[in-house]
């Protein structure tokens, strides 16, 4: 039985991997913050693709959305606040790159 399709390929090899409860109690908790099933997360962390929980999306999107703010408030002002919306958006590239990174 084919439960999914990743790409071309049907995700329909299974394999069995025992946990400890709060182990398992782990896995569930990250699977439910990142929006995916514990088996893509596993999928994921194994070949190195990266798991971001879908607070952390909501947050680098608004992130995104502020940086563009302040792009505009340089440009409307003619740079008359550049030391502020400089720092201000140096400030937002580093959270959104740490977000990223988790």
């Amino acid at each position: 039985m084919v439960f999914e399709m990743k790409g071309a390929k049907a995700l329909n090899a299974r394999i069995t991997l025992r946990l400890a409860p709060d182990e398992k109690e782990r896995l569930q908790s990250d699977a439910d913050l990142a929006g995916l099933s514990v088996s893509e997360v596993i999928r994921r962390h194994y070949f190195g693709r990266p798991i971001i929980a879908n607070a952390d999306a909501a947050m680098i999107r608004e992130l995104r959305r502020m940086g563009g703010l302040m792009k505009h408030l340089h440009i409307e002002s003619g740079g008359l606040y550049s030391a502020n919306t400089g720092a201000a958006i140096n400030a937002i590239v580093y959270y959104i790159d740490k977000l990223a990174a988790r």
